[in-house]
């Protein structure tokens, strides 16, 4: 089945270059009217995303550009109060937006950690939050924020970085859970792709291989209404994959051996990924220890 979006209005941060302009371009290829953010140039002008806006028009889409700075709300609000002005609905959020700021933890000021934590983290949130209260009232609404192999994995000399895009994941948990009875579904993107952004970090060779363009697929996908909900969807190259997150089905250490010795005893079993289980929610897992604590004591949480 062929997904089109017609009607629909979706918003793309950082969208000037990069894998935000291929997002706002395959998004409009689907029928979506975008409005493609990006920061102004040191002349203030829009260029970046002006740019891609007459890209999109060019194509017979419907597009307009705003310079809004995510990392600031009143902006965002701002941006958010444009596009409902000129087409009445929200109905994608695409939090692309992002900077580098790269050195090893010693060398790297509070500032320059605080910088990248307030674009990448806090500018997903304004978004997010300037949109919201729209999706619940339309009871429809697909949300993707950009997290990042840094995040989910760890990359030498990207603390600020991986903190940001890790959060990412943390912030869809809880929005997802939020957002299921309005239809919100909201969901993460790590992309693999050769940009401005990467350039210089990888060879030439891989560079070229990781087109952006083959990542908006996946974007597209997500923005769709058969989304999935409360995925991470990693992509690069052609490829997709699905990253997890679960949790071993550990051990109670009651009465005898809670003790820092019996941890370090039991670790070997506390590590066992046999029965692992990717819970839903937080309270899932407090449920769960509590559940190990009353078999092992023989008390009845029943009662």
């Amino acid at each position: 089945m062929t997904i089109r979006m017609d009607g629909q209005v979706a918003i793309v941060t950082g969208a000037g270059r990069g894998l935000g302009r291929c997002h706002a371009l395959a998004l409009a290829k689907r029928g979506a009217k975008v409005l493609v953010n990006d920061l102004a140039d040191a002349n203030g002008k829009l260029q970046n995303a002006d740019n891609v806006v007459v890209e999109i028009r060019a194509a017979g889409g419907e597009a307009m550009a705003n310079g809004a700075n995510v990392a600031d709300g009143a902006q965002v609000e701002n941006m958010v109060r444009q596009t409902m002005s000129q087409w009445g609905r929200v109905d994608i959020l695409v939090n692309n937006a992002g900077i580098l700021r790269d050195k090893s933890f010693v060398k790297m000021t509070m500032d320059e950690f605080r910088l990248v934590i307030d674009v990448h983290l806090i500018g997903s949130a304004n978004c997010s939050k300037a949109v919201w209260e729209i999706m619940r009232e339309q009871k429809y609404g697909r949300i993707i924020f950009t997290t990042s192999s840094t995040g989910l994995y760890g990359n030498f000399g990207q603390a600020n970085y991986g903190a940001a895009k890790m959060a990412m994941v943390g912030l869809m948990n809880t929005l997802h859970l939020e957002g299921q009875k309005y239809d919100i579904r909201v969901n993460c993107l790590a992309p693999a792709a050769g940009t401005a952004m990467t350039d210089g970090l990888m060879t030439k060779k891989v560079f070229d291989l990781l087109a952006p363009e083959s990542v908006s697929h996946g974007v597209v996908f997500l923005a769709s209404q058969d989304a999935p909900s409360r995925a991470v969807l990693c992509a690069g190259g052609g490829s997709f994959a699905v990253y997890k997150a679960f949790e071993t089905e550990g051990v109670n250490l009651h009465p005898d051996k809670l003790s820092a010795e019996g941890v370090a005893a039991a670790w070997g079993a506390i590590c066992n990924d046999k029965n692992m289980k990717a819970l839903q929610s937080g309270f899932e897992q407090s449920s769960k220890f509590a559940m190990q604590g009353a078999a092992k004591l023989g008390i009845d949480l029943s009662a």
